[in-house]
This record gives structure tokens, C-alpha cells and sequence, in this order.
């Protein structure tokens, strides 16, 4: 009997303890909700790499690039941002894209939109597309995916760490 916990006699409140004594309280995997929280940073992290360091823009045919936000990527397509007034493409529409490197470099590949919803606390529309395949750089998009998804899994955040701006003191 020593390796038995007493929840009952630990519970904080007169509910939990009733909900113990009758069989209704369940317990949580502390493992599992760590494995929850740790999956939410890397997506969080994942979304920070995408809407703060890869550019992306939509081509316009006779108008030009749109910037857009990429707010989520995989192998099987891409979900990105339009401010409300820049408008928005509609489902069914294909849209040649571009992921720049640089300021000067780029890599072109087209998706077909799936569905178009408003974010209104965002204001933006928000696109899901797939990638259209057989089209333009297959291959270098199916790698810069799976960079993306390996880079974001390690990915730290920075806590303000102090910079040394002479190392000769």
C-alpha cells in the first residue's frame, strides 16, 4: 500500500473530493499535455519563421506582386494572408506565388485555392491553397517544405540574451 497515492486526502476542494469518493474525477497524463504544450510552441514557432523571415508574394497578372503573409505551410499546400484591402482570390482560382530569399531572389511555384475565410479580429482573408502539382519547381518546393518543418522543431526563442558588441575589453 505504500505506492498508492491518497488523491482524496489531497484534493483542495470539497468538489474534487466528491468527484473522487464517487469515481467521476479522471486524471490527466502529464505527458501527454507536455507533448500538447510542446507541439503548440512549435507551431507557434513555425508561424513566427513564416510571417517575420519568408517573404512571399502573389503574382498579379498585369498589376504586379502582392506581399501576402504565409501563415502555414505543408507538403500538401499553403495557407497565407491578404489584408482586407488588398481583397482576396476566390476557391478554384490558381495563383502563381513566389518565396523570395532575398530581395532579388526567388523561387516560383502555383497553388489552387481551396477556401477563402475572413479573420475579422486580424483583418484579413485567409487562403487555404494546395500546390498545384506537375507545375514549376516541385522539387525545390517539396525541399523547402520539409527545411521549414525541420528548422521550426528546433527552433529557440530568444530570451534578450546581453550582445557583446567588443570583445576586446
Amino acid at each position: 500500500m505504500g505506492d498508492i497515492i491518497d488523491f482524496q486526502s489531497r484534493a483542495k476542494t470539497k468538489e474534487i473530493q466528491k468527484q473522487l469518493k464517487s469515481g467521476e474525477a479522471h486524471i490527466v497524463d502529464i505527458a501527454e499535455k507536455r507533448a500538447e504544450i510542446l507541439q503548440q510552441d512549435r507551431r507557434n514557432v513555425k508561424r513566427t519563421i513564416l510571417t517575420e523571415f519568408i517573404a512571399v508574394h502573389t503574382v498579379l497578372p498585369g498589376m504586379g506582386l502582392l506581399k501576402v503573409t504565409l501563415y502555414d505551410i505543408n507538403e500538401n499546400g499553403v495557407a497565407f494572408d491578404i489584408e482586407d484591402a488588398r481583397g482576396h482570390f476566390s476557391a478554384g482560382e490558381e495563383v502563381a506565388m513566389r518565396v523570395y530569399l532575398n530581395h532579388q531572389t526567388y523561387f516560383p511555384f502555383v497553388v489552387k485555392v481551396k477556401h477563402v475565410k475572413h479573420v475579422d479580429d486580424e483583418g484579413v482573408h485567409r487562403h487555404g491553397a494546395e500546390f498545384v502539382k506537375g507545375s514549376i519547381n516541385d522539387v525545390a518546393l517539396h525541399h523547402f517544405v520539409k527545411f521549414v518543418e525541420s528548422v521550426s522543431a528546433a527552433l529557440k526563442h530568444d530570451k534578450g540574451d546581453v550582445l557583446v558588441s567588443n570583445i576586446n575589453s
